[in-house]
């Protein structure tokens, strides 16, 4: 059992301006021992109501491991996270807040132009942390693994314009890399007291691993506002290179304290799955088919092609060049040349050939269609001519 010090406790009935009746000195033990007495009730009392919490809304209760997990993430393919103040200022409903208009803004900012964004974009707050990496206002975006700082109301519909729907870099601001790998733990308590509840020990269980292991350069934590599935807690996110160095979002449930050190060193440090507790991954399933002709240009920029396929083709045959392109997320659109010109070359030395049969083949059907009937007659009218002639001769 914990005691809690006398000095603190006494410090903490000043603050709450607590007035202890002078007594002789002569029962000063009787005192002490009152004070001991009251401070071990309080600290019992702290420790059934903390058990309470664990019961109802932390790791032991009922309702953990009850459903399946996979699946239970929605198909998106860019993740903004807004660094702005801490889990304790954030409201239940933190984007449609008055008092918090930056928040707010860029979320609706979002909506209002979702059909123009290429990506299905998720905006989760972060906790801003002033004279860190990740202050107010920074906006930081996954999977390009950018950082832009300082975001302020006013360029709020710039940003959203220039970066999430052009796919360029923003006018207002310089893009910092990002690197190392970012796990973000729900502890959105006023939304949500199981995510209060589980997200700041997970924090806590999380950096003490970290520290323990040498990462505090490679893998950072943040709190984060709800990220859907409050039933799931302790829910974490965890964006870092795959074996190929392509940027991964991967989301977890039910996750407990005993489970961090298995996520850094089976997850972050060898890329392998935690299936028992795997929600899903970041995506795009549902959006590729229509945006198949989008290509990956350096610094995560997105351009569509307004050509067509054999307009495409017919323009690489003349160039004849060698050209690569380096994007984000470790895309690679490198092609050799000369290995270009002959395969094309070869095609095209193969569709001539087709082209030839296929005029042959055209022509040949075209004739049995519009001359098959003037062909049998000729060939009956020849036939009864001969047998004529034959009865002719014979008769003769």
């Amino acid at each position: 059992m914990r005691i809690a010090h006398a000095s603190r406790s006494l410090i903490s009935a000043a603050a709450h301006r607590v007035v202890f009746p002078t007594f002789p000195l002569s029962l000063a033990p009787n005192l002490n021992f009152a004070l001991a007495f009251a401070m071990a009730s309080e600290n019992l009392s702290t420790l059934a109501n903390n058990n309470e919490d664990d019961e109802k809304y932390g790791f032991q209760r009922s309702e953990m491991y009850k459903e399946t997990l996979a699946g239970t993430v929605g198909a998106y393919g860019r993740h903004v996270f807004l660094c702005y103040k801490n889990p304790e200022a954030w409201p239940a409903r933190v984007e449609g807040s008055e008092s918090d208009l930056l928040p707010k803004l860029l979320s609706s900012a979002i909506k209002a132009r979702k059909d123009g964004i290429p990506l299905k974009t998720n905006l989760t707050l972060c906790e801003g942390r002033e004279g860190t990496d990740f202050s107010d206002g920074d906006v930081l975006i996954f999977p390009e693994m950018i950082k832009y700082r300082g975001l302020k109301d006013s360029e709020v519909d710039s940003f959203v314009e220039d970066v999430l729907v052009n796919g360029k870099p923003w006018a207002s601001g310089v893009g910092e890399v990002l690197t190392g790998s970012h796990v973000f733990v729900c502890s959105h308590g006023s939304r949500d007291r199981r995510c209060g509840v589980c997200g700041p020990v997970l924090i806590e269980k999380f950096k003490e691993e970290i520290d323990s292991r040498g990462l505090k350069d490679q893998v950072f934590v943040s709190p984060c506002s709800h990220i859907g599935g409050h039933k799931y807690a302790g829910n974490v996110i965890i964006y870092s290179p795959g074996p190929d160095g392509k940027i991964m979002g991967h989301w977890y449930g039910y996750v407990t304290p005993d489970d961090v050190p298995a996520l850094i060193d089976q997850h972050i440090e060898k890329g392998e799955i935690i299936e028992h507790l795997w929600r899903g991954q970041m995506g795009a399933a549902d959006e590729e088919g229509g945006k198949a002709d989008k290509q990956n240009l350096p610094n995560g920029d997105v351009k569509k092609s307004k050509k067509k396929p054999e307009e495409i083709s017919t323009q690489s045959d003349k160039d004849n060049v060698a050209g690569c392109c380096q994007g984000a997320n470790g895309f690679n659109c490198c092609r050799d040349g000369s290995l270009e010109q002959n395969s094309v070359s070869e095609a095209n030395k193969a569709g001539h050939e087709k082209k030839g049969l296929g005029k042959l083949s055209c022509w040949i059907g075209s004739w049995e269609q519009s001359d098959v009937l003037t062909a049998v007659a000729v060939v009956g009218a020849v036939a009864t001519v001969a047998v004529a002639y034959s009865f002719y001769r014979r008769s003769g």
